[in-house]
């Protein structure tokens, strides 16, 4: 439940946040959003991939198809040498899904009920044992 939380929450606050701020704030949205709803590390940082990943893909592509791809096409032939805009969409979700994942896997390690330490004990002969 706290997974489908995070992700609606995550779609519905970087939407807005990224219709008055710059694109980065994704990554502190995803931070404070981890750092509210505690989860473990990786679900944080899969939650917050996911939502971006997807978010930022269907904008993407529905912004790319309303002009036919026509600066899609353009922008992938100077960036990767490739006429090719689907490419072009998916390195765009995939920087918006990592930017967003580390934000959430650093958000997540706020929360001190999921951080793991590392306990060392000292035994009798002298030998230590990291627990």
């Amino acid at each position: 439940m706290k997974f489908f939380i995070s992700f609606l929450l995550l779609v519905a606050l970087s939407v807005t946040a990224c219709l008055f701020l710059p694109w980065w704030i994704i990554g502190l949205v995803a931070f404070i959003v981890a750092a509210i709803i505690p989860q473990r590390p990786i679900h944080s940082f899969l939650c917050s991939f996911l939502a971006l990943f997807i978010t930022w893909g269907g904008l993407a592509g529905y912004l790319s198809a309303a002009n036919d791809h026509i600066l899609a096409h353009k922008i992938s032939v100077v960036i990767i040498s490739r006429d090719s805009p689907f490419i072009l969409i998916l390195a765009t979700m995939l920087i918006g899904g990592l930017v967003a994942g580390f934000g959430g896997l650093a958000g997540s390690y706020i929360h001190p009920r999921y951080r793991e330490e590392e306990k060392i004990v000292f035994t009798a002969d002298h030998e230590t044992k990291v627990i």
